[in-house]
């Protein structure tokens, strides 16, 4: 998929990977109106796509995003102001309500809105270089109130809205704010090699395990058991799980050559 139309961001699709990148370098990536409402198109095109089975989202450049563009602010009243922070509250909704895995590959600095890009994202995958700062609080504004909460706990979450500082990537590793954290020459292997492996899943089964675990959070824990016997009885009437399960045995096998069925029982799913 290409989408020369788009300017402020590109979107390309290599067999069912497909890479939205945030692209105006010279900006930093930073986020301004006209990306919002690119972002939110893409999604639309990337969920109708059935040949696109994960997404990858990247920024070109020295930076993931910088934040929101604070120049295009600069004119705004303040119920202007308003509907623009709607207009990317949006963006980050339609990557967040994606049925297919997005992930954020985050190789620079993340600021602002950038960490709410990567936060709507599945999870984040990380370079040596990313650094991640929310400096809303510092700046006389308000942002990154829920998404980094449900990521990192409430203190944590407090802790780095009051102060504002930077977060190196090895302490995002440590904090749960990143899945991964590669040296930069490896990380676009690695990234590569994850998305291949889940791309290779049913697409199905994939998205119904996405939003089980999306809309089971934000329920109690028997909501969240009913979320998932739903999801359970769709997928068993549109998937051909029968087929799926047949192989098991016959496909697993130990480093000695045994079948894994065989030397302890073929598992099923719960």
């Amino acid at each position: 998929m290409s989408k020369p139309d788009f300017q402020a961001i590109q979107v390309t699709t290599t067999g069912s990977i497909a890479t939205l990148r945030l692209a105006r370098p010279d900006n930093r990536n930073a986020l301004n109106l006209q990306m919002c409402h690119e972002i939110v198109a893409a999604c639309e095109a990337l969920e109708a796509d059935d040949n696109v089975r994960v997404i990858l989202l990247r920024g070109e450049g020295v930076a993931f995003c910088a934040g929101a563009d604070l120049k295009e602010r600069q004119t705004m009243s303040g119920a202007e102001t308003l509907a623009r922070r709607v207009d990317g509250f949006t963006a980050y909704a339609s990557l967040e309500r994606l049925s297919k895995p997005v992930i954020a590959v985050v190789h620079g600095p993340a600021y602002g809105s950038g960490c709410e890009i990567a936060g709507a994202c599945d999870f984040i995958l990380a370079s040596t270089e990313a650094v991640f700062c929310y400096p809303e609080v510092g700046w006389g504004t308000i942002g990154a109130t829920q998404r980094l909460p449900r990521i990192v706990g409430p203190r944590i979450a407090k802790e780095l809205l009051f102060s504002g500082r930077k977060v190196a990537a090895q302490e995002a590793l440590e904090l749960g704010l990143v899945n991964h954290v590669y040296p930069v020459g490896e990380l676009d292997a690695r990234v590569q090699e994850l998305a291949e492996r889940i791309a290779k899943a049913n697409p199905l089964t994939v998205a119904l395990t996405k939003r089980s675990i999306d809309t089971g959070l934000e329920t109690t824990r028997e909501g969240a058991m009913a979320q998932e016997l739903l999801a359970i009885q769709e997928n068993l009437r549109h998937s051909d799980w029968k087929k799926a399960i047949s192989g098991f045995g016959s496909s697993a096998s130990d480093a000695s050559g045994t079948t894994a069925a065989s030397t302890s029982g073929a598992q099923g799913a719960a």
